[in-house]
């Protein structure tokens, strides 16, 4: 059949998103004639035996005081969210001295894969924009014999934040740095026995916050001594369709595509009945269900609860494919995982 004449149309963009790219572009305008240019934000990949997947942001950031050090410095929130993005920035990455060119989103946002021959475990790469200083980034390469992997919930799973209150949301990300956050009982040593037990195991921290908070974040996990780990975050604001981005779509998306990079391997989802992790993973679990060793949901207690604007009701999983625990912390859930025969005793 030949090919139809008429041209098909192009998918229409909520006047809010294109309102909020102007806003951007008029900011960055501003602080380039202001003497500041964008630099990349990265953030920890992952990848495969033939391939990376490469994560980081193009921002124009304010300048930070003189004794501030650049790399993931200990600050206030509000920083990161001053930031101005820089859209459809031209990016190049280095990697084994190849260099790549890839485009940032409207948002500065870098998530590409590029086809790259790596040993597995941690690699460092090297991203740079507008001829800047390079700047090194790592992903973890997942060997191929490797068979169970890690992805864990952030809020209210590693780091108590109280996230669905919109005030403490805000103090939370504007205003409170890494030091006042707490981490949640346990949870540190149980992501730490699963990569100690199987050497090799990926982990992967996937959250609906926002990419501005990811150095935060990144800063919390070394401090509380989690494992590192690929970081898959969301962007806040309008997308192309919607006010608003879906938290739960964001997730079911990545979970999707890590059965599709991976199929051979096994995840451990570990989550909260804060939100909506319960019926995500239950999604996923009836999709994939060879792709899931367990799920491991945390409960919070009384307080965080209410803080949280409630629980999430979670299903009976006795009839499950695959095994499903829940406790109040690491501790609890690391003799559940036993139980199931996902962790040894």
């Amino acid at each position: 059949m030949p090919p139809s004449s008429t041209t098909p149309e192009r998918p229409k963009v909520l006047w809010l998103a294109r309102l909020e790219y102007r806003f951007h572009a008029w900011r960055e305008r501003r602080a380039r004639a202001r003497g500041l240019t964008p630099t990349v934000t990265p953030f920890p990949g992952y990848g495969g035996p033939d391939w990376v997947r490469v994560l980081g942001r193009v921002m124009i950031v304010p300048a930070a005081p003189s004794s501030t050090k650049v790399e993931y410095e200990s600050v206030r929130g509000w920083r990161s969210f001053a930031a101005v993005p820089v859209g459809f920035a031209q990016v190049q990455i280095t990697v084994a001295d190849a260099v790549h060119e890839v485009v940032a989103d409207r948002g500065g946002v870098i998530d590409t894969v590029i086809a790259a021959r790596l040993e597995p475990g941690w690699q460092t790469l090297t991203m740079s924009v507008e001829g800047g200083e390079p700047v090194e980034t790592r992903v973890f390469v997942v060997g191929a014999g490797v068979r169970l992997g890690v992805v864990s919930d952030v809020d209210d799973t590693v780091m108590v934040t109280a996230l669905p209150r919109p005030l403490l949301a805000a103090w939370n990300s504007f205003v409170v740095n890494e030091h006042a956050r707490q981490p949640v009982p346990g949870m540190a040593v149980l992501m730490e026995r699963l990569v100690r037990d199987a050497p090799g195991t990926p982990v992967i921290y996937l959250s609906t916050g926002a990419w501005n908070v990811a150095p935060t974040l990144i800063r919390f996990l070394r401090r509380h001594l989690f494992p590192s780990g690929a970081v898959l975050l969301t962007d806040w604001g309008p997308t192309h369709d919607r006010w608003f981005r879906s938290g739960k779509a964001h997730k079911l998306a990545n979970l999707r595509r890590l059965a599709e990079e991976f199929p051979d391997m096994k995840w451990l989802l570990i989550g909260d009945d804060g939100q909506h992790d319960d019926e995500i993973y239950t999604t996923f679990a009836g999709e994939s269900p060879g792709n899931v060793a367990a799920v491991a949901i945390r409960r919070l207690s009384p307080a965080e609860a209410v803080l949280a604007g409630g629980r999430t009701a979670v299903d009976d999983h006795t009839a499950a494919a695959v095994p499903w625990v829940t406790e109040s912390d690491g501790a609890g859930l690391v003799e559940r995982l036993e139980e199931v025969g996902v962790l040894e005793r």
